[in-house]
């Protein structure tokens, strides 16, 4: 399954409290190595809204196409995926609900000892995480100055989106790969090793923070180009 994706063009999904422009490091490596990528904006305001703006991002691209997601962009590219254009799915350190789930229902029984990520309560119906504690919880691996801008910077997590449910997984008909990080305090270790080996991914595992995509996109960018078919000798 995995020889036959063969993709060179990628779609990177955004998560919560962030934007796009995380994803810079990884897109530079992905451009370099000559493959077309493509960043989603979401407005992370409801998992409807998010999946539609992910499906028009592919259907703007030309043949087959990797579907990126980090955390909860995970639970987006497990819906939006279902488009005939995704060929490969790859989780990076992500949610990957199954029908019926959202975020809310995968994070509402938390492992035993498990870190409580530091998210304030809702304001308006949108979540923020404590400033304060957002380094510590999120990019704890981030150089401090970029983590500090990612804490003033962030985006209105809608409580709409946590609640959206899936329809129906794509996981359940695409091949798809998860990056495991085992340091993340965000999304734990074995929630994570729970729902990649639910979908039957290919699990790699690296130490890092939940930022992981900004902290090392090096790794990032080598499970998304073995999703995408390429060979290790490609990827050097």
């Amino acid at each position: 399954m995995v020889e036959n994706v063969r993709a060179k063009t990628v779609v990177l999904v955004h998560g919560g409290f962030v934007d796009g422009s995380g994803w810079e490091g990884v897109y530079n490596i992905l451009r370099k190595d000559g493959y077309t990528v493509a960043i989603v904006q979401n407005p992370t305001i409801s998992l409807a809204d998010d999946v539609a703006v992910t499906k028009r991002v592919i259907d703007a691209q030309t043949g087959p196409v990797v579907l990126v997601g980090h955390s909860y962009g995970g639970a987006v590219i497990t819906e939006a995926g279902n488009d005939p254009k995704v060929a490969g799915l790859v989780y990076i350190t992500a949610f990957a609900p199954d029908k019926g789930e959202s975020v809310n229902s995968l994070i509402k029984d938390p492992p035993p000892a498990a870190p409580v990520p530091p998210i304030l309560p809702p304001q308006d119906g949108y979540l923020f995480l404590d400033k304060t504690k957002f380094a510590a919880s999120f990019a704890a691996d981030v150089e401090p100055e970029k983590a500090a801008f990612m804490a003033d910077s962030q985006v209105p997590w809608g409580v709409e989106a946590l609640s959206g449910t899936i329809s129906e997984p794509a996981w359940r008909t695409k091949p798809s790969w998860y990056l495991l990080v085992t340091e993340d305090k965000m999304i734990p270790p074995p929630a994570q090793r729970f729902m990649s080996q639910r979908a039957g991914a290919t699990v790699e595992e690296v130490a890092g923070s939940h930022a992981i995509y900004v902290s090392r996109p090096d790794a990032v960018a080598a499970i998304i180009k073995k999703a995408a078919g390429a060979s290790k000798a490609a990827g050097s």
